[in-house]
Parts: structure tokens; sequence; C-alpha cells
């Protein structure tokens, strides 16, 4: 489908990078990293890109304004923000707050008038407080599905045993053994690629003295070993596969936007999800952007941002999507072809693409993941070794067949109550969302989202 120039934009999801932070260390194995904070830089780069975003969706004159969204004081009812606070220590959600602060500006009109006929305006000149949801890694899966994953440690060691690795890591050999006197004793295996890269960017932005030392190709190097690194580590040739674990845990936070989005009673028309690099990486992968654009397959950049604008064509039907990408400090947003079509594309087709892959629960997560113990597993299978042994008859054949069927009934409604207390028993098809406006529309199969 082709893009229709007269479209009605009815919403956008958003998925954004963190900014600039400080340095920073993940185990090539597992990557599981070490705290960090955001840097003022950080700050302004989100601030900025929320200055961005805010001249195309939340200006009157703006071709791209999301009619009905109000442009001054932030309306809680339209808008749905979470952030992910685990991972970067903080970094990520800090940088949403900032991200907020370019999108939602202070304004004098952020008051109150009191009984005694006083107004007062909120501090610093009106500052808007905007609510962000934290989504937790050790609560929620959705953004971290990666971490504590055994089958994606799994498919990370399979990668590093490959003949394609040796091979790279044969081809890079005299680039990495030239780089000890700029690392400050990190290694130079290829597998540490990530960790290689991350120090000599963060030290070329921050240190003078590094940067005048640096050899004037070695960054563009390291990056271009850390992009294929990273893009062979967090994707997959299966679009369902363990590779994707960043994007596929993702997908339900994707998928219920477009769900609030499509539903006319829904106020809420605009989704924001703050995220590190990797589920862009899967992302790309998943919808085929990056095979069809080499370039972005590899780590984003800083402030990087995709507007999944979903938009109601001018011939009516059924709304479509607009795949938008803006690197960090790119001027404007590009738009993309995916899912192997051309243009704009129908919303059932991503839905059937990519709701069958979705991880959607924590027991599903740890299914996939063959976990029995981290996040949540342990109290899953707790529960339900507890209900199958509640449920074996103790009593002579002759009383269990008058007991068993309501034994096991009780049996499991006392799991059910005791997963959704935990909060680990999902129900729907898109998984547990803690928006305060839900919406739903009809799939071809009668199931809602």
């Amino acid at each position: 489908m082709l893009q229709d120039t007269n479209s009605q934009l009815l919403g956008v999801v958003l998925l954004v990078r963190h900014g600039d932070r400080q340095g920073f260390y993940q185990d090539p194995q597992t990557y599981t990293a070490t705290a960090t904070q955001i840097t003022p830089l950080g700050n302004q780069q989100e601030f900025m890109l929320g200055s961005y975003l805010r001249s195309l969706y939340l200006n009157q004159s703006s071709p791209l304004y999301i009619a009905g969204m109000s442009t001054g004081v932030f309306n809680p009812s339209q808008v749905y923000i979470q952030a992910d606070l685990g991972g970067e220590d903080g970094v990520i959600y800090d940088s949403c707050v900032s991200l907020t602060q370019g999108l939602w500006p202070a304004t004098l009109s952020n008051n109150i008038t009191l009984a005694n006929g006083s107004t007062i305006t909120a501090p610093l000149g009106g500052y808007q407080y905007v609510p962000i949801e934290s989504v937790d890694p050790n609560l929620s899966v959705s953004l971290e599905g990666f971490t504590s994953c055994n089958t994606f440690n799994t498919h990370t060691s399979t990668f590093y045993n490959s003949s394609t690795f040796q091979e790279m890591a044969a081809q890079s050999a005299s680039f990495l053994d030239s780089l000890p006197p700029y690392l400050n004793g990190r290694s130079v295996q290829l597998q540490n690629m990530w960790n290689i890269y991350d120090f000599m960017n963060v030290n070329n932005i921050h240190n003078a003295t590094f940067s005048h030392a640096l050899p004037p190709a070695y960054l563009a190097q390291a990056q271009t070993l850390a992009n294929w690194h990273e893009y062979n580590v967090f994707s997959d040739r299966n679009i369902g596969g363990v590779g994707n674990i960043a994007g596929l845990t993702l997908l339900p936070s994707i998928l219920n936007g477009f769900a609030d989005i499509a539903n006319s009673t829904n106020p809420v028309k605009l989704s924001i999800t703050a995220i590190a690099y990797k589920p862009f990486i899967s992302l790309f992968n998943m919808t085929g952007v990056a095979s069809a654009n080499p370039s972005l397959a590899g780590i984003v950049d800083y402030a990087a941002a995709v507007a999944l604008e979903l938009r109601q064509p001018s011939g009516g039907g059924e709304p479509v999507i607009r795949f938008n990408f803006k690197n960090g400090s790119d001027a404007t947003f590009v738009t993309y072809n995916f899912l192997n079509r051309t243009g704009d594309v129908p919303l059932s087709a991503f839905i059937d693409a990519m709701a069958p892959v979705a991880v959607n629960t924590t027991a599903a997560w740890c299914n996939v993941c063959a976990n029995t113990r981290d996040r949540g597993c342990a109290a899953l299978a707790l529960a339900t070794d507890q209900g199958e042994a509640a449920a074996q008859p103790k009593i002579s054949p002759a009383g269990a067949g008058v007991l068993g069927a309501g034994l096991t009934l009780a049996v499991v409604a006392l799991m059910g109550i005791t997963l959704a207390f935990l909060g680990l028993l999902t129900i729907g098809r898109f998984g547990r969302r803690r928006s305060r406006h839900p919406g739903a529309f009809e799939l071809k199969d009668g199931e809602s989202i």
C-alpha cells in the first residue's frame, strides 16, 4: 500500500532511546549491567527530542497534529508513558523525564484558583509534572526480556562459537590488538566489542585528552564492529526466535498502544515507551527494516526515536501504520518501508505478523527462556507444583470419583488467585497493562486486544 498523503493521523506509538550517559559495562555473555548516570548532555538531547515531537504532534499548525490533543496543559487521559527502570540504573527513566519536559514545557496555564480567589501557578513558571510508569525488570519482563533468559544466553554463546564469529575475529585481530593504549586495561576480545566501543565513545565525548589522542578512524571502526556484534546478538533468522527476545517482550506494549488509539472511545492518542538500544535492534530485524536498510542493523544513537503513526486512509477502510525513525541528532524523521511492503501497512497485517510471536506474560517468558528461578518464574513453578500435588487424590477410588473434579477446580482457582496476587498471571491476548484507559479492537479471529 502506497502512502496516502491525505490520510488522517489518529495517534502515535513512540519508542525512544535514552540520552548520553556516563560509562557503562555489560557482561558479554549475559548482558548483566553496571550502574551509570545520565549527563546534562543526555538531558538536553532528550529535551530537544521532546521539543521536536511537540512541534510535530502537539502543534495545531503542524500537518501532523494529532486532532484533539491538548497543546498546553498536559492531559493525562490522552497519553500513556512508561520507562525502563532497570539496566542502566535510572538513566532511561531520567531521560524520559527530560523528554516530557520538551513535549509539555512549563506554562503559566498550569495553575489553580483557590476558594479565596487567589491563583497559584505551579513552581518553575508552571512546570508540568508528567506521570511516567516506571517498569521494574524484577516485576515485569516487558522492556528487558533478555536479562536472565537462559535460551538467549545460549543463543549468544552459539554466536560466539560460530564460524562467522571466528572469521570476523580473525579479520579484526590487527585492529583490536592496537587498542590497549586506549582502553585502560579492558579486554580486546571481539566478544567484548560492545564494551570496547562504549568506552571509546563515552571518553571521546567527555575526555578531551582521550579524544585528541585517539586516531581519527578508530572510533568509526569500533562502532562498525560493535554494530555487527550487537545486531547478531539481538536478532534472529526467525521472527519468533529467542535472539529477538528484546523485541518479542516489547510487542505487547506496541500492540496495546495501537489498541488504545484505534478505539474511538478511548482518549489515549499518544503512547510513549522509553527503552535501551536492544529492543530497537530486534524490532528492526523483525519488521525487515534492517534487512532493507543495512545501515540500521546496529546500535541506534542516543535519543533515537521510532514513531509508529496510526492513520486513517482518506478513502476509508482499516487504519494503517507508517514507520518513521529519527536516529539521534538527525534533523527529522525518515519514513521506512517494513514487513516487506511498500508504504503504509494495514494494521491487521502488522497484528497478523507480530501477535503470534509476542511474549505476553511472565509465564510465557519463563517458558521461552527456560527459566524456573528468576523474575517470578520460581513462584510460578512453585504454584504449579503445589497445585499438582494438591490435586492428587488421597482418598479411596470411590471417594476420588466424587471429589476429584471439585478439588481440581478449587486448586485451579486458588492457583489463579495466588498468581494474580503475585502479578504473575496475565489475562488477555496481549498482557496486563496499567493504563487507566484500556482499549480494544477486534482481530480477524474474533479475539480482542
